[in-house]
């Protein structure tokens, strides 16, 4: 990919991954009940996604240096570039990995990267043809939120922009376990809501538009 941003040098950026699986425990969509929770793992910055339009708003407000005004004790650039939370090392040994037994029964995960919950839960979702319900989702980080209010973005566009608050979404039927699995490696988690029989994804807004508005995607 060409990646391009302050200044005139754009760069081209690349990147390989080679995993092993065992076939009987990858996890397709189909594990998928109604009634199963859905558990968050908290995200505290814009998690690399969504970045044309966070430039975008930044530039047009506060001008090409952006990067450099004063914001919240820091400086804009700074919170921007919040480091993503890696999940790795708390849910690897949640599941179990290659040869493990797993210390809950989880029956999905989606990354809450590009295009929001609605994309990547929707994702998740589809195979089994169900939805999910969620009240009760972390709110925003504060620098999102500026972000959304500064360029007058609306909560259902900043839902399938950006991730909102949630790096990382598990569906289990043991949501007390994974929360506490999730604590004991520094990651804050909650109970955001549940699996639906209806093929839409309806959630509770945190947003800075119309904060407790109930807002529905199709799946």
């Amino acid at each position: 990919s060409l990646i391009a941003g302050y200044s005139d040098f754009p760069y081209h950026w690349g990147a390989a991954c080679v995993w092993f699986a065992r076939k009987d425990r990858l996890l397709t969509g189909a594990e998928i009940q109604a009634g199963d929770a859905v558990v968050v793992l908290q995200e505290n910055g814009f998690r690399a996604n969504g970045w044309s339009l966070v430039r975008k708003i930044f530039r047009d407000v506060h001008g090409e240096e952006w990067h450099t005004t004063p914001h919240a004790g820091s400086t804009l650039g700074l919170l921007a570039l919040t480091p993503s939370v890696i999940y790795s090392r708390c849910v690897v040994p949640m599941y179990g990995g290659f040869d493990g037994e797993g210390m809950c029964t989880i029956h999905g995960i989606a990354h809450i990267t590009g295009g929001g919950v609605p994309e990547k839960m929707g994702r998740v979702l589809r195979p089994s043809g169900l939805g999910a319900r969620l009240p009760n989702l972390f709110e925003p980080p504060a620098i999102v939120q500026y972000c959304q209010r500064a360029g007058d973005i609306s909560d259902h566009d900043a839902y399938q922009a950006w991730n909102m608050g949630q790096g990382l979404a598990i569906i289990t039927p043991e949501p007390d376990e994974v929360m506490r699995q999730a604590e004991q490696h520094g990651i804050h988690a909650r109970l955001a809501g549940e699996i639906i029989p209806e093929p839409e994804i309806e959630l509770t807004s945190r947003g800075s538009q119309e904060s407790g508005k109930t807002l529905r995607f199709a799946v």
